[in-house]
C-alpha cells in the first residue's frame, strides 16, 4: 500500500477503471498508514472541527430509514419549531469561544421555505456579523438555487446534503426522494456559489461495492468535505435491529476513502461512541476532520474532550478564545 499512497500523493487519483478490491484485503496496518500518509503529505496536521445545531426538529415527511425524526416511524424524537434567534447566536457563539471552525443549523423536513426560511436567513445574517471568523453551513433539504443564493448572500459558506450511500442502494434507505434529487441539489448548491458538504452512513445494509462506488462519486464530484458516519441504530426507525460494524471495519473505510478522496476533508460524524477513546485510530488511518458536540438524535462527543485527544495526538487546531 505504501507504493499505491506515494502515487496518489504524486498526484494519482483512483478511478473506476482501476481494480480497488485491493482494499478489501490488504493488511489493515498497512492500508492505514498509507492513508496517514496520504492526510499527511496532502493535508497537513489541521484538524477541522465543525459544529450542528438541530435548527428544526421532527415530523419529517421523508422516509430515510435511519431517522428518527421521520414522522412515518415511531422514534423518541424530540420534535420543536426552527430555533429563536437568541438560541442560535449564543450557541454559535459558545462553539465560537472554543475554537470550533465551522457551525451549521440542520433542519428536518424535505425543504427549507416561507417563514422559517426567512428565520434561517436572519440567524445566518447574525451569526455572520457577530461571529466573522466562524465558517457557516447550512443542511435544509432540497432548496432551490434562489433560496441558497440567499444563504449564500447572508454569509453561508457551504451546503450540507448527504448522498448516503450508493445510488444503486439508495432506494434500499428511502424512497420519498430519490438518488438524482441528491445530485440536482449538490449542482443547484454550486449554481449559487456554495461549496458542498456531502457523505454518508455506514452499516445501513450496504456492500463494499456500494461504499466504493460512494467514494468514487464524491471523487468524481470534487466534494469538499465527505462527512462518514456510522451507524447508531436507533429504537422505532427500521434500521434499529441492524448490527453494529465492527471497529476493524470501519477503520478500513475510513482509510480507503483518504485513498479515494485524497484532497478532501474525511470528516467523522456520528459512531465515534464504538470507540472507547473517542476514535484516535480513525485519526490515525486518514480522518482530518470532525463533528464535535451531540449529533442531530445522539449524544455525540465533547468538544474539550475532543481537543484535547487531537492535541495529544500532534494535530493543530483553530486557537480558542477561552480556557479549555
Amino acid at each position: 500500500m505504501k507504493k499505491l499512497a506515494e502515487e496518489i500523493i504524486q498526484g494519482r487519483r483512483l478511478n473506476r477503471q482501476d481494480d480497488l478490491t485491493v482494499f478489501l484485503h490488504a493488511d489493515l496496518e498497512s492500508l492505514c498508514q498509507g492513508a496517514n500518509h496520504i492526510r499527511e503529505m496532502l493535508q497537513g496536521s489541521r484538524v477541522d472541527m465543525c459544529s450542528i445545531v438541530n435548527g428544526r426538529s421532527g415530523r419529517c415527511s421523508e422516509n430515510c430509514k435511519f431517522c428518527a425524526q421521520s414522522a412515518h416511524y415511531n422514534a423518541d424524537c424530540q420534535v420543536h419549531g426552527f430555533l429563536e434567534l437568541s438560541e442560535l447566536l449564543e450557541d454559535c457563539g459558545n462553539m465560537a469561544r472554543q475554537g470550533v471552525d465551522r457551525y451549521s443549523i440542520v433542519t428536518s423536513g424535505r425543504v427549507m421555505e416561507g417563514e422559517d426560511l426567512e428565520k434561517s436567513i436572519a440567524a445566518y445574517q447574525a451569526m455572520h456579523e457577530k461571529y466573522p471568523d466562524m465558517v457557516l453551513c447550512a443542511s435544509h433539504g432540497l432548496m432551490s438555487t434562489e433560496d441558497m443564493k440567499r444563504l449564500h448572500d447572508a454569509g453561508v459558506f457551504m451546503y450540507h446534503t448527504n448522498v448516503e450511500t450508493s445510488e444503486r442502494y439508495f432506494p434500499e434507505i428511502c424512497t420519498t426522494h430519490t438518488y438524482q434529487d441528491k445530485l440536482d441539489q449538490i449542482q443547484r448548491a454550486r449554481d449559487a456559489g456554495l461549496e458542498v458538504c456531502s457523505g454518508g452512513i455506514f452499516g445501513m445494509g450496504e456492500t463494499w461495492q456500494d461504499r466504493l462506488d460512494m467514494a468514487l462519486l464524491l471523487s468524481e464530484l470534487e466534494i469538499y468535505s465527505i462527512p462518514m458516519n456510522f451507524l447508531l441504530p436507533i429504537q422505532g426507525t427500521p434500521f434499529a435491529d441492524r448490527p453494529r460494524l465492527p471497529q476493524e471495519e470501519i477503520v478500513r473505510i475510513v482509510a480507503v476513502f483518504r485513498y479515494i478522496n485524497p484532497d478532501a476533508y474525511i470528516r467523522i460524524a456520528a459512531g465515534r461512541s464504538y470507540f472507547t477513546d473517542g476514535g484516535k485510530l480513525l485519526f490515525q488511518s486518514g480522518a482530518n476532520a470532525i463533528l464535535t458536540g451531540d449529533m442531530l438524535t445522539t449524544v455525540g462527543n465533547g468538544t474539550v474532550q475532543d481537543r484535547e485527544m487531537l492535541e495529544t495526538m500532534g494535530f493543530t487546531l483553530k486557537e480558542a478564545s477561552v480556557a479549555i
